[in-house]
């Protein structure tokens, strides 16, 4: 009995048994009606519990006042009802003795910051009922039920929680506000730093999936969280986190970064295995000719899995030889089985470059084979330009005619005036640049260049015929052979002193045919000047001389008659 203890003699220690009983009987008197004592279960039955409390007679408790039928010599703390009842014996009380402990915990856990226990009952506005016991009741506010938004406040209903005390008194009235997020948090904060304190990176732990984001999923270490990323989750490529873990599903992972201050835990599931970079060069080379499948496709270029971990980037260039791709898309779908070439790899980095074309021979390297220059052949005008036009040789290679090319003599102000689009022509292949990939093509080299043709028919000074196709005021202009014009200026279009401009056009109409006399002719610059006036004057020579030869030819005559006659006489 808790009273007596400070009157328990040591061993050896000699008194007085009388002084000790009035010492006990005066200590007995100073107990109050209604004071919290502790006794000890001295006798059980199946009605009540007999506890010795240090008088003249026990206790009496019903059994029902226990939560758990208790043993023989545990202690029970009880109230002093009276201490002679209507038979003489003394009068206890457990349950009251509980609810006085009840309190006086529960002063202490509001002063202290310590946790109570208590259950969820009923869903009132604006948070919960919590009975914590002894048919005490306090609130919760919903904003502190948890330590996350609740979309469904009923699901805590029954729920046995702890909570922290946040008011216990109000208008000195009992008013007990209870947050269970306070203590969630703070358990929360515990085990946190429980984990940074005894786990290690490297160490494997277990937890619960507990939500998706787009770059991962957070996973629930018991109350605080660890991020799993996405990129982590396997060595190879992850579009999808549900792809590979599920919400809800315990897993194992291995801590691989943490950051007490910071408070983040990173963890993996890919680190369970051997990253297969580190044999990459055991089974993979330059120049290799590999199987993969396409994962992402990008404006830049196609992202291929060769194998779980490996994954390379086959570069928008590096999809065709000849044709001109301007999305992946175009060629390519995330799934495809592919085969592509090696080019470069960089382990350190994790990073393999790819080739789709590389797979086939390059058109390119026989293309001057098979398209020789001078060699003639009809194609289809794809696209026509201000400059020239585009005519597909085969899938994939144009060549290019330029404006110059269409024509030897007539200069177009557009390709159009010669070529139609999707119009099949006869062309000529000028020259192949393999390096630049570029193929020249010509319609006006089908045939011969009327100026080399003229230039080996007439000579300066040479006397030309042709037809005047306009008449300007500096000149007139003569079309030739060929389909080419020269020009004659017009002082060189007669011999008249004189003569104004307006009257020599009155000479001339379009369509006349007239001959000149060749001045210069240059066909490396296409340009052909003549003279009528040379042509003229040498008309007006050979007539000049062929009436002296005539007039020659006649005095001869007369003269030999003469001399004739005169021989006669």
């Amino acid at each position: 009995m808790e009273i007596m203890a400070e009157f328990i003699p040591e061993a050896g220690d000699e008194f007085d048994q009388e002084r000790l009983q009035e010492e006990y009987l005066k200590n007995l008197e100073q107990i109050e009606e209604g004071q919290l004592i502790e006794g000890e279960v001295v006798e059980i039955n199946s009605e009540h519990v007999f506890v010795d409390v240090g008088y003249k007679s026990e206790g009496k408790i019903p059994l029902s006042e226990f939560e758990k039928i208790p043993e023989i010599g545990d202690p029970v703390n009880v109230v002093l009802i009276s201490k002679e009842g209507k038979e003489g014996e003394i009068v206890v009380s457990k349950r009251k003795a509980d609810i006085k402990l009840f309190w006086k915990n529960l002063r202490e856990a509001y002063h202290e910051k310590r946790a109570v226990e208590g259950t969820f009952i009923r869903n009132i506005k604006g948070g919960f009922e919590v009975d914590i016991g002894y048919g005490v009741k306090g609130f919760n506010p919903l904003s502190r039920a948890d330590t996350e938004k609740l979309t469904n406040p009923k699901r805590l209903l029954g729920v046995t929680s702890k909570f922290l005390i946040e008011r216990l008194y109000s208008n000195n009235k009992i008013k007990i506000i209870l947050s269970r997020r306070d203590w969630l948090e703070r358990e929360i904060e515990r085990k946190r730093e429980e984990f940074f304190k005894n786990v290690k990176i490297g160490d494997d732990v277990e937890g619960t999936v507990k939500s998706f984001t787009s770059f991962g999923a957070f996973i629930d270490l018991g109350g605080f969280d660890g991020l799993l990323h996405i990129n982590d989750m396997s060595w190879g490529h992850v579009t999808r986190p549900k792809d590979y873990v599920k919400k809800g599903q315990t897993i194992k992972l291995k801590v691989i970064r943490q950051d007490p201050y910071e408070k983040k835990i990173n963890l993996s599931l890919k680190h369970f295995t051997p990253d297969p970079w580190t044999s990459f060069e055991d089974k993979y080379s330059i120049d290799d000719i590999v199987k993969g499948r396409v994962t992402k496709l990008t404006d830049f270029g196609a992202f291929i899995e060769l194998e779980e971990g490996i994954e390379g980037l086959a570069h928008i260039s590096e999809f065709s030889w000849v044709k001109r791709i301007k999305h992946p898309k175009e060629v390519l779908k995330v799934g495809d089985e592919v085969e592509v070439k090696i080019l470069s790899y960089d382990i350190q980095k994790g990073r393999v470059s790819l080739g789709l074309k590389q797979v086939y021979p390059n058109p390119w390297e026989t293309m001057d084979e098979r398209y020789p220059k001078g060699m003639r052949l009809k194609r289809r005008v794809r696209k026509i330009t201000n400059s020239g036009a585009f005519v597909e040789l085969e899938e994939g290679i144009d060549g290019f005619v330029y404006i110059d090319d269409l024509s030897w003599t007539k200069k177009y102000k557009h390709p159009s005036a010669v070529l139609k689009e999707n119009e099949e022509r006869e062309f000529v292949i000028l020259n192949i640049d393999k390096e630049n990939r570029k193929i020249r093509l010509g319609v006006k080299q089908l045939s011969e260049d009327p100026w080399i043709s003229l230039s080996k028919a007439y000579r300066k000074g040479s006397i030309i015929e042709g037809e005047v196709t306009s008449i300007t005021d500096f000149g007139i202009f003569i079309r030739v052979q060929g389909e080419i014009e020269g020009l004659v200026h017009k002082n060189n279009i007669t011999t008249q002193p004189n003569l104004d401009l307006e009257e020599i056009k009155n000479d001339y109409n379009v369509g006349d045919k007239v001959k000149a006399v060749i001045v210069e002719l240059n066909p490396s610059k296409h340009k052909l000047l003549l003279s009528i006036k040379d042509y003229q004057k040498r008309t007006q020579e050979e007539e000049l001389l062929k009436y002296i030869h005539d007039e020659t030819e006649e005095t001869t005559v007369k003269l030999g008659d003469l001399i004739g006659d005169k021989g006669n006489s």
